[in-house]
């Protein structure tokens, strides 16, 4: 089987996000074959009018084998996909979104259909792991979540989990004992797989 991680980590070894993740890793399945996507080795860019172009025309020629659509194929044939980044700004870092829009691909994400929009990924589940330096669980100004969480519907990802350690930053908050909690529910997640 095949997991993606999916790894939006900025701060690399840093990164409190990246330790929630490697605890989740490390107790996935060996069954799971992981591709560990290291966001910030790509050369990922916004899309711009000229590269809308470019997409639209290859799909147009029914040219989804393009390498510009890996990412998209990537995360459509995974059976597991685990993200993992910071909460920035109310919701995450803006390279998340960037690939985000490089994998939305009609014909290989999701389908345009006479009913409506389809997903097509057939991953069981999105796993979310991130920490905060606040307190969001729940919170309305918390966007990068409950971006996720209608991203999953959106792809035909099966189910949906956030698991996150907040108050990170609170003066006077125990944010080791808040992360280490954390650890243990990702830990517990993985097992399931």
């Amino acid at each position: 089987m095949k997991a993606l991680y999916i790894d939006c980590c900025v701060r690399g070894e840093e990164s409190r996000s990246a330790r929630l993740a490697q605890a989740f890793l490390e107790n996935l399945s060996p069954e799971y074959e992981v591709t560990h996507r290291r966001l910030m080795e790509e050369a990922l860019y916004p899309l711009t009018a000229e590269t809308l172009r470019q997409r639209d025309a290859l799909l147009a020629q029914g040219r989804t084998d393009h390498p510009r659509f890996r990412f998209a194929h990537e995360i459509a044939e995974a059976d597991l996909v685990i993200m993992a980044a910071p909460f920035w700004d109310l919701s995450f870092p803006a390279l998340l979104k960037v690939y985000i829009e490089q994998v939305s691909v009609d014909g290989i994400t999701f389908g345009s259909t006479e009913s409506g929009l389809q997903g097509l990924c057939r991953a069981s589940q999105l796993v979310f792991l991130t920490t905060r330096g606040g307190f969001y669980t729940g919170d309305a100004m918390e966007m990068g979540s409950r971006y996720l969480d209608a991203l999953h519907t959106f792809f035909g990802i099966g189910a949906y989990t956030c698991i996150a350690a907040d108050g990170m930053d609170v003066a006077g908050f125990d944010a080791a004992a808040s992360l280490a909690a954390a650890i243990d529910r990702a830990k517990a997640l993985a097992r399931t797989f």
